[in-house]
């Protein structure tokens, strides 16, 4: 049986990355800090998962153990030192804490002389997280030691999608999720090519991928949660159900096929099939995903790579329009959410200084035309 060291035991890596290791006859050791997660994986060696549709099929996932990173690091080191493959679903923040322990765990494979070659792969929402992963886990390395993880080690990028709500049940390992998933990997930065599992599509160049995902999946998530806490929805379900809300995020979509078709050529009809599942993903009645959840962070979805600002820029590039875009930043800046640090900071940030001077500190724009078309869009909200 092959071994995987995932790191992030929480619902997405129980929920999705864990299943798909499982179903390719991996074991999994699972990496994370939350004490009774990795008491419970050590505890049963199992656990189950539900599919959020008619007849709530159940998956159970076995062959599983969990590490305390915090407690026991050497453990997460060896672990490393013996694994087929490495995965990720922590949070882009996390992944700078984690590039230590797999620094010491690839130096320990070179002592040994492994010539095995291995993969690390980030599966988080951002834009190359496994080669922003590896520049991490380079700072840990000598010059050998780098010379021997470039020959014999991949960090090839991944995008990942599957919604995976919050929730609490009263088995702290068992997790929902959504039936739809994809996992796609680039070809281009893998060292073991001969490992490829059943389940997730393999693409030579995967931008054009995480980008049909981010601006897609991301921003139209995003859409629904902003648009709907502003007309008092508390569910994405509910939120849809209000017709301005889906004008709106169907709105939004049309912009962002529009820059998908000019950017990468992707044929018209399948991206509006595939804007229609993501729709229909979202008003899945199974699924209770709370607004505050997908809408928490707003000044980080606020950056300027990120899923709103990012595409308002490259359609202001091509002469497209983003209308639509520019009045979800405009729900974005209206958000408020006392549980939410963010949410607080940006409500602070707009209590004490411009406008205009608050979208450029969280968008990092510099062109004064967008900047001020965004301050009209938000005035326009309040008015």
């Amino acid at each position: 049986m092959k071994k995987a060291v995932h790191f992030g035991a929480g619902n997405i890596g129980r929920g999705f990355i864990g299943e798909i290791l499982f179903a390719n006859d991996f074991s999994i050791d699972f990496v994370d800090v939350n004490e009774t997660i990795i008491d419970a994986l050590n505890d049963r060696h199992s656990y189950d998962i539900e599919i959020a549709e008619d007849g709530k099929r159940h998956i159970t996932v076995s062959n599983v153990s969990g590490i305390n990173n915090s407690k026991n690091p050497a453990d997460v080191v060896a672990a490393v030192a013996e694994a087929d493959l490495i995965t990720t679903a922590i949070g882009p923040n996390i992944l700078p804490f984690i590039a230590e322990l797999i620094a010491d765990g690839l130096k320990v494979r070179k002592e040994a002389g492994s010539t095995q070659p291995i993969d690390v792969l980030a599966c988080e929402n951002m834009i190359g997280g496994s080669q922003f992963l590896y520049e991490e886990v380079k700072k840990y390395l000598s010059d050998e030691e780098l010379t021997y993880v470039e020959e014999y080690v991949g960090f090839p990028n991944a995008a990942v999608d599957r919604i995976v709500p919050a929730q609490s049940h009263e088995d702290p390992l068992f997790v929902v999720v959504e039936p739809f998933n994809e996992w796609v990997v680039e070809t281009s930065r893998m060292k073991n090519t001969d490992l490829k599992l059943e389940g997730v599509h393999y693409e030579e160049d995967l931008e054009p991928f995480i980008e049909r995902k981010l601006f897609s999946v991301n921003s139209g998530h995003a859409t629904s949660a902003y648009a709907g806490a502003y007309y008092g929805a508390k569910t994405i379900l509910e939120a849809l159900q209000n017709i301005d809300v889906k004008a709106q995020l169907e709105a939004v979509l049309g912009e962002i096929r529009s820059l998908l078709i000019a950017k990468w050529d992707f044929d018209e009809a399948d991206l509006k099939a595939y804007h229609d599942v993501i729709i229909s993903r979202f008003e899945n009645p199974y699924i209770i995903d709370d607004v505050v959840r997908v809408a928490r962070t707003p000044i980080r979805k606020l950056g300027f790579d990120e899923r709103f600002i990012r595409p308002i820029r490259e359609l202001r590039d091509r002469g497209l329009s983003y209308e639509n875009l520019l009045k979800t930043v405009a729900f974005v800046f209206s958000y408020k959410d006392e549980n939410d640090e963010q949410s607080v900071q940006l409500q602070q940030l707009l209590a004490e200084k411009s406008l205009s001077d608050v979208v450029v500190e969280v968008t990092g724009l510099e062109d004064p035309a967008l900047i001020a078309e965004i301050v009209t869009s938000v005035e326009g909200l309040k008015n």
